[in-house]
């Protein structure tokens, strides 16, 4: 999960659904300066690291962040610092 969220425009991505969950690619696309491409290679890492999920809806997918696995990734941190 670090190594995820440790790229910036991941990063952005994950700040992007703590205020826009359940938002669609090209929602993020639209919010950054960088190819659909790009963006739909970032989410796929995310979401293989826990991140976030993804919800089919028609033709699009809306993605959230993975409410049980920031918790616990919050709860981790905390036992660090």
């Amino acid at each position: 999960m670090m190594k995820a969220a440790g790229n910036p425009l991941r990063f952005q991505i994950l700040k992007f659904l703590v205020t826009h969950p359940g938002c669609i690619t090209g929602e993020i696309v639209d919010h950054l300066p960088i190819a659909q491409a790009t963006v739909s290679q970032h989410l796929k890492v995310l979401r293989e690291a826990g991140w976030i999920k993804g919800e089919v809806d028609g033709p699009a997918v809306c993605y959230e962040l993975s409410t049980e696995n920031t918790t616990w990734f919050r709860t981790l941190v905390e036992r660090v610092f």
